[in-house]
């Protein structure tokens, strides 16, 4: 097991309602169409899976899909969507597991490359994705990029959502490359709703850093654009898709 922290089953069952917002055919139609053209006639591998808010309509779509997922709870919660012969999944971490035969396409989206949290873990994960690539196919990773800009110095905080029902913030340690995310959400209606409060550790990488863990695997960036409907990726872009190829 890698140093990913384990989402319990808790977490798990409520993933699904509280992620819908990202999971309307209005927001994953672009991040389909973009794993789908990639592809192609191939099979797509997909790391840390979760509860298949991706890997399910994608296979949909006619796309083979395998999945890679450390928790067995995100698996089951997957399994109650699709059988196992449809999208197979294999319990184990991103970094190491292997699955058997080759991908045209093997893709890691929502940040989640950030669950790993170590850089040399990291480049495991690269290195992993290379292992199950056919020659001329594809890795694509969807993360944000670190919003060091809005830190003046002295703060460590910065939020990203203040809605009502949801209160989020990340803490940084610069040093060691750590952001803690914090959750506040509302639990009931009126005066006497409560807030959960959840948190999560994830190790932000850099567009450059992520390239060179490219090299060490092998492979070489095709393209890098701000979001899945191929917008071009500036200095102010809150997030980017990178695609790197693995050379025939």
């Amino acid at each position: 097991m890698t140093s990913s922290e384990l989402w319990t089953r808790e977490t798990a069952d409520r993933y699904d309602a509280e992620e819908a917002g990202t999971s309307s055919a209005a927001v994953l139609g672009p991040t389909l169409a973009f794993l789908a053209e990639l592809a192609g006639d191939g099979r797509a591998l997909e790391f840390a899976i979760g509860t298949g808010r991706v890997g399910v309509p994608l296979r949909e779509r006619g796309v083979p899909v395998v999945g890679i997922e450390l928790s067995e709870h995100m698996a089951g919660v997957l399994r109650r969507k699709i059988d196992e012969g449809t999208l197979p999944v294999v319990i184990g971490d991103m970094a190491t597991t292997v699955v058997p035969g080759e991908f045209t396409l093997v893709y890691l989206v929502y940040n989640t490359i950030t669950n790993l949290l170590t850089q040399d873990e990291q480049v495991e994960c690269f290195r992993n994705a290379a292992r199950h690539l056919a020659p001329g196919g594809r890795f694509v990773i969807e993360l944000g990029v670190p919003p060091l800009r809005f830190l003046p110095p002295g703060q460590v905080a910065v939020p990203f959502d203040v809605s009502e029902q949801h209160l989020g913030f990340d803490t940084f340690d610069l040093v060691e490359q750590i952001l803690v995310s914090h959750h506040f959400t509302r639990e009931g209606e009126g005066e006497d709703g409560r807030y959960r409060r959840d948190h999560s550790r994830h190790r932000y990488a850099w567009p450059a850093e992520l390239d060179l863990m490219a090299r060490i695997a092998g492979l070489e960036r095709e393209r890098r654009v701000a979001d899945w409907d191929g917008a071009p990726f500036t200095q102010d872009s809150a997030k980017h898709i990178s695609v790197w190829r693995k050379p025939a």
